[in-house]
C-alpha cells in the first residue's frame, strides 16, 4: 500500500495551443461526452501538424454531432480565429 500523495497535475496555460484546441470544441453539442476529448485532440493535431483541412480533422474524429458538421467547423474556426491561430 502506498502512503505517498498522488502526483500533481499541471494544466496547460490558457494561451497554449492545447488549451485553445480543447476550448474550441467546448460548446459543440456532442452525443457522447468522451467524444469531445477526441474532437479536441483532432483539432489540436491539425493545428500542430497543419496537414489537411479543419473539415477533414473534424471528420476524422468520427464523433456524432447534434449539429451539422458545417456548423461545427464554423464554431471551431471562430474560436481559433479569436485566438489568432488561423
Amino acid at each position: 500500500m502506498s502512503t505517498q500523495a498522488p502526483a500533481l497535475i499541471t494544466s496547460f496555460p490558457d494561451t497554449s495551443i492545447e488549451k485553445i484546441a480543447y476550448k474550441s470544441v467546448e460548446t459543440i453539442p456532442i452525443h457522447e461526452p468522451n467524444a469531445r476529448n477526441r474532437l479536441g485532440y483532432h483539432v489540436w493535431r491539425w493545428l500542430k501538424e497543419k496537414k489537411g483541412t479543419l473539415e477533414e480533422a473534424i471528420f476524422s474524429a468520427n464523433v456524432s454531432l447534434h449539429i451539422s458538421q458545417e456548423d461545427a467547423v464554423k464554431k471551431i474556426r471562430e474560436t481559433l480565429q479569436l485566438h489568432n491561430l488561423l
